[in-house]
């Protein structure tokens, strides 16, 4: 599988998403810097977590609009799949590639834990590597976690399984949500299943020794769809 990586000023987790690829793919992905407008034929692009340009304004907002991103949004028209975790799912929304808008969190306050998602459904490239209902433990670090949309917007996420992740206690029962997000939402589709938002970090979750592997699956499970 070969994958692109696109950089902003700020990304802090672009190395760490270099490593969760290369641990599944067994090749290194691309570096693309975000005033670049070229990137090469790749099957994954992946707008990776950080605070781009310092998350001024709102976030991701700047990001979105990076040379880049115009390239971005042309593949993903064209069917190439993209991934955005934590202020790429940020990006991503301000790009208008998925609904809604991140807010503050509920708290306000930055949050960095480890929580527990319940996986909505394994019909998807980003999720094949899991089960329908399946509980996995990953971390979150933001400050602008809290996804809104309008009723009419949540609702057409629900019926139409766009819904990829959602915040849950240890057991799979509602609770636990970090950031007031609506209806518990870690994480949201396209309409197509090919572009993927999500606030926590799987990138984080694939070795051991850094506290668990429960993010393998999501990359694990697009090696073996992209293959």
């Amino acid at each position: 599988m070969k994958s692109a990586i696109i950089v902003f000023p700020g990304s802090n987790r672009d190395r760490d998403m270099v490593m969760a690829l290369r641990q599944a793919s067994g090749s290194d992905p691309a570096m693309i810097w975000h005033k670049e407008t070229e990137i090469p034929d790749v099957d994954l692009i992946v707008v990776p977590g950080g605070f781009s340009y310092g998350d001024y304004l709102r976030a991701g907002a700047m990001g979105a609009l990076s040379p880049a991103m115009r390239t971005v949004k042309e593949r993903s028209d064209k069917g190439v799949p993209v991934l955005g975790v934590c202020n790429g799912f940020q990006i991503l929304t301000e790009a208008g590639m998925l609904p809604g808008a991140l807010m503050r969190n509920s708290g306000l306050k930055f949050v960095c834990k480890t929580v527990h998602l319940k996986v909505e459904t394994s019909q998807s490239l980003f999720t094949s590597g899991y089960s329908d209902g399946q509980v996995i433990s990953v971390p979150v670090a933001h400050n602008d976690g809290n996804y809104f949309a309008d009723p009419d917007t949540l609702d057409r996420l629900e019926d139409r399984g766009q819904v990829a992740f959602r915040y849950v206690a240890a057991d799979g029962k509602p609770g636990n949500n970090p950031n007031g997000s609506q209806r518990d939402i870690a994480g949201i589709y396209n309409e197509t299943k090919t572009v993927l938002g999500l606030m926590p970090h799987p990138e984080n979750a694939i070795e051991a020794l850094h506290g668990g592997t429960d993010g393998r699956g999501l990359f694990d499970g697009l090696v073996k769809a992209l293959h």
